[in-house]
């Protein structure tokens, strides 16, 4: 069945929604800031599912093969998949790749679901806030750090002590790497580490909510200079159905 006339020269739903993704993607990364955090949220994706895979694959080469294995290598993955899922959770942001359920927005008029997407923009907003307030404070035990003042929102940083460093606590099986010795006499006092600090790992925390917010105000801006609609990706299944459907009617 061949398309008809009306059909070859008006886009389908499928090719306005790739056009429109298009156009987004190009608007996401249009500044350098947002080039530079796309690019880093995608490197570092890529070098942890490669870490991941490599490191799993030895292991198993290992077990089966010369019944040995690597000490830390399920510690390892298992940080790195964290690192995975908090560099993901913003990366989905951008792309809006997040579920979410719009069945009552899409019955609003216009003004009120932009009104209503605006203040869900913004919970988030102060959502991602606090989420960086709390991992701070977490992780800055672990790096000789003070932590912020306040319940909710920070007012300031604690007064340290010296028994507030927390500097020395380490993981259970990953090994210090030779190359990193430098940090030992700035944060365990010039004694040697025999596994890896966990500053290190748990740095993603603070790291992956700030990447989180960034990737919300984003958002949020978007929204406010109509340059997207949505916090959430559009129908998906949806558009794969009239995709094929397109396609087929071209046979």
């Amino acid at each position: 069945m061949h398309a008809g006339p009306d059909q070859a020269n008006h886009p389908t739903d499928a090719t306005r929604g790739s056009k429109g993704n298009a156009m987004s993607d190009a608007l996401h990364t249009r500044s350098r800031l947002g080039r530079f955090v796309n690019e880093l949220e995608e490197t570092f994706i890529a070098l942890i599912l490669g870490a991941m895979t490599v490191i799993t694959f030895i292991n198993v080469v290992l077990r089966y093969g010369y019944n040995s294995g690597l000490i830390w290598g399920l510690e390892a993955t298992t940080i790195l998949f964290a690192w995975l899922v908090l560099f993901g959770i913003s990366y989905a942001v951008k792309t809006t790749a997040h579920l979410g359920v719009d069945a009552i927005t899409n019955a609003m008029p216009d003004g009120a679901r932009k009104l209503v997407t605006l203040a869900a923009a913004l919970i988030c907003i102060i959502y991602a806030f606090l989420l960086l307030k709390g991992a701070w404070d977490y992780w800055a035990n672990f790096a000789n750090l003070p932590q912020t003042t306040g319940r909710w929102f920070p007012t300031g940083f604690e007064e340290m002590k010296r028994t507030s460093y927390r500097g020395w606590y380490a993981l259970v099986d990953t090994p210090m790497p030779d190359w990193l010795r430098w940090i030992e006499p700035a944060l365990n006092e010039g004694e040697a580490y025999e596994k890896l600090p966990r500053f290190i790992p748990y740095f993603i925390l603070p790291f992956g909510m700030a990447l989180l917010l960034f990737r919300f105000v984003q958002a949020f801006v978007r929204l406010a200079t109509g340059k997207s609609e949505s916090l959430i990706v559009s129908h998906e299944a949806e558009d794969q159905v009239d995709e094929v459907r397109s396609l087929n009617e071209g046979d």
